[in-house]
């Protein structure tokens, strides 16, 4: 699939939409693991996301900067970097791809630079990762990114704050795969043209 700067507005717009619906379902993810932000910072950060968005030119490099600018700048925690990252990356290969599996390898490529993690650290990667291979196959269902959020619950933090809980860790659906969750249901909206 091909991403143009109209169905990125879509599928940023669903996502924020999304997140102020979870915000505090976010925020309960958060308090065990984390600093109980993460669903208050996100919202925040889709807020300003959606507000530039507004005023962007339909042009997906521009649009894909204007969204990382926004999350690095307003976005706390390890969060903002990482997703702020994904979207610097994305909007660097834009200028050869506008194919969704380059613009996402793309993004992970980054979000794993960036933050140290691998698959089974227990981050937002082990949602990548998945869907990333699901789009491949034309395979993403919303029952996938489930899976692959839910599979957090019984891996053991390496990588962020949660990593300094050890095993206590288990248990909780790390926030970053749970919102990654909600990234990737909005883009399956957008892809299925919902």
């Amino acid at each position: 699939m091909e991403l143009d700067a109209t169905q990125l507005k879509k599928w940023m717009e669903l996502f924020s939409k999304k997140i102020t619906a979870n915000e505090k379902y976010l925020c309960e993810l958060d308090a065990p693991i984390g600093d109980s932000d993460h669903g208050f910072n996100m919202k925040r950060g889709m807020d300003a996301v959606v507000t530039k968005l507004n005023s962007a030119p339909d042009e997906l490099t521009i649009c894909l900067k204007t969204i990382a600018m926004a999350l690095i700048s307003t976005v706390g925690g390890a969060s903002g970097p990482l997703y702020g990252t994904a979207f610097l990356e994305m909007a660097k290969e834009s200028q050869k791809s506008n194919n969704i599996v380059d613009l996402l390898e793309a993004a992970l490529a980054g979000i794993k630079k960036r933050g140290g993690a691998t698959i089974g650290d227990k981050t937002m990667v082990d949602v990548w990762s998945v869907v990333i291979e699901a789009i491949k196959e034309d395979a993403l269902t919303t029952e996938k990114i489930e899976a692959a959020v839910l599979a957090t619950k019984d891996m053991i933090a390496k990588k962020g704050r949660a990593s300094y809980l050890g095993e206590r860790s288990i248990n909780h659906i790390d926030p970053g795969s749970q919102s990654s969750g909600y990234l990737f249901e909005s883009l399956l909206e957008v892809i299925n043209n919902k």
